[in-house]
């Protein structure tokens, strides 16, 4: 154990020796003077000596005696961490612990390399009789052996299966006529034959009746004489621009249905000067509404719709309100059309 030497410690206890030491020698100088001049007073200090000679380094004294031991410090701060010590040698085999409880079954494992051969194993013993199997092909036939001497009659046997047909013996003579048997199945379909010649065109017929497609249908437009027609009554176009069947009246403006079926009815007008609001009829009935409020120069309105008729209904087109601005001449038409689509 090393110990270290404190050397001003040790001089500081030097220089208390020697001042008991030379304060000795003084009290006994003082008392042999004091016998001998009682009546003197103390005289002036004296300067200070000078400094005396430095001692011997201590560090070549002997060894001073162990120290008492000091107070217990307080705890210091943490220390940082120190550097990780090299690896130390392996201790000493423990003792065997407690056997641990028994894991889990791991996965299965792929199938090792086939072992060898076992022993074989004893005789077992005789198995039951299997079921019948499936007769055997028939075998070749073997040469005719030579005729053996006659049996008795044995017993009439099971009827056996069904040989391969022999070969096609010769032509026997023409049995009798048999009766008719039933009929045989259905054969399959033959080859398509070969297309045949083409046959020569036939004599032309007859000309047959045509039927009688219903028809009926009109249109027609305004004039000069019947434009801005009067308001709340049927509009009377009277420029017929197709009326075969004769079911539009150009007299009273008014379509009368002849045959009963589906119609379409359209019409197209020229507004100018005022505005105009017209309406689809059908026997005093509004069936649509065609508004156009004129702005500038000439404006152009439409409207159509399909309607079923009875025989004896009428269809017109007539104005309402008070203004009306139903316009043609010879640059502008208004006209007012309607077919049938088909009878019932």
């Amino acid at each position: 154990m090393c110990v270290c030497v404190n050397w001003s410690i040790m001089l500081k206890r030097v220089c208390l020796l020697l001042l008991v030491v030379v304060g000795e020698a003084a009290e006994q100088d003082g008392l042999i003077r004091d016998h001998s001049c009682m009546s003197g007073h103390p005289g002036v200090p004296g300067n200070p000596g000078h400094n005396g000679v430095a001692g011997r380094d201590g560090r070549d004294g002997h060894k001073g005696d162990k120290g008492d031991p000091g107070e217990i410090g307080t705890c210091g701060a943490t220390g940082h961490s120190g550097q990780k010590g090299d690896k130390g040698e392996p201790g000493a085999l423990g003792l065997a612990g407690m056997k641990g409880k028994r894991g889990d079954g791991g996965e299965r494992g792929s199938p090792g390399k086939m072992g060898p051969q076992g022993v074989p194993g004893p005789v077992g013993m005789k198995g039951q009789k299997g079921e019948l199997g499936l007769p055997g092909p028939q075998g070749i036939k073997g040469d005719i052996g030579p005729q053996g001497p006659e049996g008795q009659q044995g017993i009439i046997g099971y009827q056996g299966e069904k040989g391969f047909q022999g070969a096609l013996g010769p032509p026997g003579r023409p049995g009798p006529k048999g009766e008719l048997g039933p009929p045989g199945n259905k054969g399959t379909m033959g080859h398509r034959g070969d297309r045949g010649p083409k046959g020569d065109k036939g004599d032309r017929g007859e000309k047959g009746d045509m039927p009688e497609t219903p028809q009926s249908a009109f249109s027609a437009g305004l004039t000069e004489s019947t434009k801005l027609p009067a308001a709340n009554a049927p509009i009377r176009f009277d420029k017929v621009i197709y009326n075969k069947q004769n079911h539009y009246n150009p007299e009273s403006g008014r379509f009368t249905c002849a045959i009963a079926g589906a119609y379409y009815f359209t019409y197209h007008i020229t507004v100018f000067s005022r505005n105009v609001r017209v309406a689809l009829m059908k026997n005093n009935m509004r069936v649509i509404n065609t508004m156009d409020k004129y702005q500038i120069s000439e404006d152009q309105a439409a409207g159509g719709t399909v309607l079923h008729l009875e025989v004896g209904d009428k269809v017109w087109l007539q104005v309402f309100g008070g203004e009306n601005g139903l316009y043609a001449d010879s640059d502008d038409d208004t006209v007012f059309s309607g077919f049938l689509i088909f009878a019932d």
